[in-house]
């Protein structure tokens, strides 16, 4: 059975953990790029979840995951909130995936 992951600072990833996710603490683009690779590497892993301030700064570690089947790199939200990166990155997968921007 696959697993999810969480890349994220302290208070960003502590309520996923009581869901079962495996959680990486990560407050600098260094340190999420390795668990972001760490995870993808083990292919124990179908979805892996990263907080929206950390894949702004790692968008190319993100962007090589965009094509594969597995895993699944999604963008959420942090304790800050949104800035609008994590659905623009639905968007362009959904449009690449039916064709067109259904999320308008």
């Amino acid at each position: 059975m696959y697993k999810i992951g969480m890349i994220g600072d302290r208070e960003s990833t502590l309520c996923f953990l009581p869901l079962g996710f495996s959680v990486l603490e990560a407050e600098t683009a260094e340190q999420a790029a390795k668990s972001l690779w760490q995870l993808a590497k083990s292919e124990e892993y179908a979805v892996i979840f990263i907080t929206e301030d950390l894949a702004l700064q790692i968008p190319e570690e993100i962007d090589r995951y965009k094509d594969m089947p597995l895993p699944a790199v999604t963008v959420i939200p942090g304790r800050k909130g949104g800035r609008g990166y994590g659905l623009a990155q639905l968007r362009k997968a959904v449009e690449r995936a039916v064709g067109t921007d259904i999320l308008k």
